[in-house]
C-alpha cells in the first residue's frame, strides 16, 4: 500500500465519521435550541431540563438510523481489514 491508498482510507474514515455522527448532532442541536427558546420565553432556567429531551431525541434517532450506522461502520471496518494485508507490500 502506498501513501495515496493510506490517505484515501483516512479520508473515507473521516467522511464516514461525519456521516454517522451528523444525524444525532443535528437532532441534539435543534432540541437544544427549542429548549433554550422555551426557557427564554417562560423564564424557567432549570439546567436539567435540557438533558431529558436530548436523550429522548438521540434515542429516537438511533432507533431509526442505527441499522444504517452499523452497516456503514461494518463496511468500513471490512475495507480496513482487507487492506491490512497490503500494508507490508
Amino acid at each position: 500500500m502506498n501513501a495515496r491508498g493510506a490517505l484515501d482510507i483516512a479520508q473515507m474514515g473521516i467522511q464516514i465519521a461525519i456521516m454517522v455522527s451528523l444525524p444525532t448532532l443535528i437532532v441534539t442541536l435543534f432540541i437544544g435550541l427549542a429548549v433554550s427558546i422555551f426557557q427564554a420565553m417562560t423564564q424557567v432556567h432549570e439546567m436539567t431540563l435540557t438533558y431529558v429531551p436530548k436523550l429522548l431525541g438521540v434515542a429516537v434517532v438511533l432507533g431509526f438510523t442505527g441499522n444504517w450506522i452499523l452497516q456503514k461502520l461494518v463496511g468500513f471496518m471490512i475495507l480496513c481489514f482487507e487492506n491490512i494485508s497490503r500494508v507490508s507490500q
